[in-house]
This record gives structure tokens, sequence and C-alpha cells, in this order.
């Protein structure tokens, strides 16, 4: 499989999710989680929060994982289904609880952030080879995963090993690391993502974490220690994204620029990367976007968004920028919001951003209700 979608394959659904998600309590006011008074009931979970967002862009999703048999997983399963979700594939446990978390209002990346996880133990967590089914899992024409499922059982582990094997007839296999060190018990996180991360044809992966987690500096390190997924991208926080992708515009390409912009055309300033090769010495086109300019209600959920909005383009076969770029308009959309999920823009109107030249491209601001105002709104100030 390559970072193309195989619709013969898998002609009916776009893409399958798999994944524990939890109900979410986010508190009423900022402060440690000692202090807060009270929280709002919502949902979260990344896989799931990838899942929402395709569905309400228009794609049709299932979600695959195991929650309890509990009010809690009735609310779960009720509330993804109501974005559009297909939840058939969701299993219920009579012995294991739905997990749930608490946390702080502040950006996770900061010292202030606090998450309290109760999901030990939990329904998701005894997600195991052989207990979902594979007429489940390959479905779709894109199967989405990430490094937190791995992390919660040795179990679930043994799943994403399996999962992470090329098969013949896999779907495209989308793997977000999402590094998480305090799911990680033994230490052993950084190394069992690597290798994980191998196996997929297309991987989400922050600078950041890449640094904390293997101690690799920029794009062009990250893409030597990952040769294999036919499409890295690298997401860079408020500098942008840069995607790797291995024949995709010939040999030694380097693409910077707009949506539409042409090989070696470097019409944004963005960050121009190296060509790198992949195990079978094809050569990488390395594809640049700067983020926007975003006033940020809440952090959380902004890389589950990105990764939805670079799938949904994905699966429309647009070109590398433009994936890009609704990767980065499904991020604002949820960092204009309080919780884990935002409402995009309608296809349309995201189509009309992606379409902007570069300068107009750099000049948008996105504020809390972008996605519901008018053209003119939403337009360059």
């Amino acid at each position: 499989m390559t970072g193309t979608v195989d619709t013969d394959l898998h002609p009916g659904v776009d893409v399958v999710c798999l994944g524990e998600s939890m109900v979410t309590f986010l508190p009423s006011l900022p402060g440690r989680l000692a202090d807060v008074p009270s929280f709002a009931r919502t949902i979260g979970g990344a896989e799931s929060n990838v899942a929402c967002a395709l569905a309400a862009a228009g794609h049709t999703v299932t979600w695959v994982s195991r929650v309890g048999a509990d009010g809690f997983g009735d609310h779960l399963v009720d509330a993804i289904a109501a974005y559009g979700v297909d939840t058939s594939g969701v299993r219920r446990d009579p012995d294991r609880p739905t997990g749930i978390y608490f946390r702080t209002a502040t950006d996770r990346a900061t010292d202030a952030h606090e998450v309290a996880y109760y999901r030990a133990g939990s329904a998701a967590s005894a997600m195991a080879p052989g207990s979902l089914s594979y007429d489940d899992l390959w479905a779709g024409r894109v199967l989405h995963v990430s490094g937190i499922t791995a992390a919660l059982s040795d179990d679930c582990l043994a799943l994403m090993r399996e999962l992470t094997t090329r098969a013949p007839g896999r779907p495209l296999l989308s793997f977000d690391v999402n590094h998480r060190p305090g799911l990680w018990r033994d230490g052993s996180g950084a190394r069992v993502l690597l290798e994980l991360a191998r196996g997929a044809d297309l991987v989400f992966v922050g600078e950041d974490e890449a640094a904390e987690a293997w101690g690799l500096h920029g794009g062009d390190a990250i893409r030597a220690a990952l040769p294999e997924p036919a499409t890295l991208v690298v997401k860079r926080g408020s500098a942008g994204a840069t995607v790797y992708e291995r024949g995709a515009a010939g040999p030694g390409a380097t693409v910077d620029g707009g949506a539409n912009g042409g090989v070696g055309s470097g019409r944004d300033g963005g960050e121009r990367g190296s060509v790198g090769s992949g195990p079978d010495g094809g050569a990488d086109t390395v594809t640049s976007v700067p983020a926007l300019r975003v006033d940020v209600v809440a952090p959380v959920g902004a890389g589950d968004a990105f990764a939805a909005g670079f799938l949904s383009a994905t699966l429309r076969g647009l070109p590398a920028a433009a994936r890009l770029r609704h990767g980065h308009l499904m991020a604002a959309a949820t960092l204009t919001v309080p919780g884990d999920l935002g409402t995009p823009p309608s296809r349309a109107d995201a189509d009309r951003l992606v379409d902007l030249d570069d300068a107009a491209w750099g000049t948008l601001r996105l504020g809390p209700g972008w996605t519901a105002a008018t053209e003119q709104e939403v337009r360059t100030p």
C-alpha cells in the first residue's frame, strides 16, 4: 500500500477509526484541578475526535472500540453517533468501565496543565488480537489509529503490532504518533511508537514530540528515522507543517507554496525540505505550508483535527499543499472552541480558503465563530 487511497479494495466506508474514547470533564474556570468548582461533561479521544470531524465534513466513518455497559458508555456512543459516525463496531463490556478524565483549561505543553485519567482497566484496554472483527477494521479506504492505543495494555499493544504489520488487502493505515509519556509506565513508549510508525502508510508526528521521544530535531531527521511510510506529515506548531511524500512529483522535487503551487515554486516563503529516500530508493517530494494565525481558545484536540482535515483532502485526491491547508483549517476550527471538537467549515468555504493565493493565506486571522462567518467575514483583514 502506498500513500494513496485504494478505492477498488475498499469501496464502502471512507475511514475506520480504532481507539478509546472517554467521557471528558472540562473545567468551568481556569486553575488547578483542586480549585475548579465544577466541570462540564463532553467527549474526548484522539481517534473518535478524528472520526467525528471527518463525519462532520461529509465522509462516511466508522468508529471501532469497546466501552462499558454503563451510562458513560451510553453517552459516548450516542454523542459520537450524533456526528454521523457509524458506531455499530463498538462492543459493550459488562465487566469493565468506560474511561473518564478531567483536565484543566491550560495548554497541554505548559507545566500548569493537569490531566487526571481514570482509564486503567477500562473496557477499551481489553481490545486485543481476535477481539475485533477484521470485517469492521478493514471495511474502509483508510484505517486510522494512534499510539495512545498501544499504551493502554499489553493486549492493545499486541493488537497495534498486528495492525501495523503490512499485509495484502490492508487499507491505507494512518498512524498518529500521539506520544503521551504518562501512559507508558515502563518507559518503552518511544521505542514502541517508532516501531509501530514504521509499519504505517501515513504517519502524523509533531516536531516537539519527535524531539521528546526520539531526540530527533527537524523534519529531515525524522524522515531519516522513518523512511518506510509512503507519507510522513511533520507538524511544526505555529510554524506550519511539512509533508514528505515518496514519488509524488518526480525524483528530487520540492514543493513549497500555495495549494496549487508548482514544483519548486517557493512562493509562500515556507521552509524547504531536503530530499530523502525510502527503503526502495524512491525520492521524496517535500511540501511545506505555513500555519494560520488563530485566536486560540483551547489547544486540545487540534492535532486530531489537523489529521482529519489532511485525511479528508487525501480521500478527495487533492495535492499535498491543499491537504496541509485543509489540515490547518480543520485545526483552526478546534482551536477556536473550548472542547476537543469544533464545527468544521463547509466544504465550499474550506475549498475557497485553500485556493487563496499565498499572500492572502498568510494574512488570514481566524477567531471564535469563524466557521459560521460569511464569505466576506472570513477573508483577509
